[in-house]
């Protein structure tokens, strides 16, 4: 009977839905054990017990991201799978949200409401206008499909995939520059690799039109922060949006919390929703049972 471990604050809710999910054999503990095969939870909680349980063979992630688990010191003789396919509605809300919020100029138009000044203007819209994903895995593609029905124009930039039918146009390895130039948003999804570090660089950000926005809901690793912090002081863009960055929790000294047109938000465009999460762990513990291969597993090598 596979012997379970559950690391994470919500470990009572996931409980409770395993529990009601009648899953065959599984035994959830309360504490490490050395029976332990199996670990459910949070990378970064995972990490400090991994090496202390010899006989977990497989490590189902709560996140989307691994970085926690890849560090050299932990063992890798394990199976690791990570959260996919239950982010990219979430990670569309947030995206399509704020793209809204700019074209309506929301923000100015409750602005005006404090002052009491009554402005007639015409606002924008998202028909017709060109939005660029830097990366098109399975949220990309959630987010190209909700792009497409506000009518937009939808590029996107991999390293091979071309999976999504939503994305009009794509671009890969020498072609970035050309993928970026014109954009009106530019939206990084990318995870964290040695080929996607600094990736939104002064060149990159150089080609959009100052008009641009740009997202990043991905890691701040992609982000040249100096280049971007520079773009938004000279005016060379429009504004940026920005959930994750290189160091979590931002130091209350990083300018970026004064720069200008930047708003944050703090590493909540796309919650982990216990109700979600369980249900890719148990399509996983079925296929884990039947000795079948699982779905997301992750690449030490490539990180994701």
């Amino acid at each position: 009977m596979p012997h379970i471990l559950l690391l994470s604050s919500d470990a009572e809710v996931y409980r409770s839905i395993l529990e009601s999910a009648n899953l065959p054999d599984l035994i959830i503990e309360k504490e490490p054990t050395q029976a332990c095969e199996i670990i459910f939870g949070a990378p970064s909680s995972i990490r400090k017990v991994l090496n202390d349980l010899p006989n977990v063979h497989w490590v189902q992630s709560m996140w989307a991201g691994v970085e926690p688990l890849l560090e050299p010191s932990l063992r890798k003789n394990y199976i690791l799978t990570n959260a996919r396919g239950v982010f990219g509605q979430l990670m569309s809300e947030y995206i399509l949200g704020y793209l809204l919020a700019h074209e309506r100029q929301i923000f100015q138009l409750r602005q005006m409401q404090k002052e009491k000044v009554w402005f007639d203007f015409d606002t924008g819209t998202l028909r017709g206008k060109t939005l660029g994903l830097l990366g098109v895995g399975s949220i990309g593609a959630e987010v190209a499909r909700t792009a497409k029905f506000f009518g937009m124009n939808v590029r996107g930039y991999t390293k091979e995939s071309e999976a999504s039918s939503e994305v009009d146009k794509y671009y890969h390895g020498n072609d970035l520059l050309e993928f970026a130039r014109g954009l009106d948003y530019l939206v990084s999804i990318l995870p964290n690799t040695a080929e996607t570090k600094k990736i939104v660089d002064g060149k990159v950000l150089g080609v959009l039109p100052p008009h641009a926005l740009f997202i990043n809901v991905g890691r701040g690793s992609a982000v040249d922060e100096p280049a971007l912090l520079a773009a938004l002081g000279q005016h060379k863009i429009a504004g940026a949006i920005l959930d994750v960055f290189e160091q979590e929790p931002l130091p209350e000294g990083h300018p970026f919390w004064e720069a200008p047109h930047l708003t944050m938000t703090f590493h909540t465009s796309a919650p982990s929703l216990p109700e979600d999460i369980a249900r890719v762990f148990i399509e996983n513990y079925q296929l884990y049972v039947e000795g079948k291969p699982l779905k997301y597993v992750v690449d030490f090598e490539r990180g994701y």
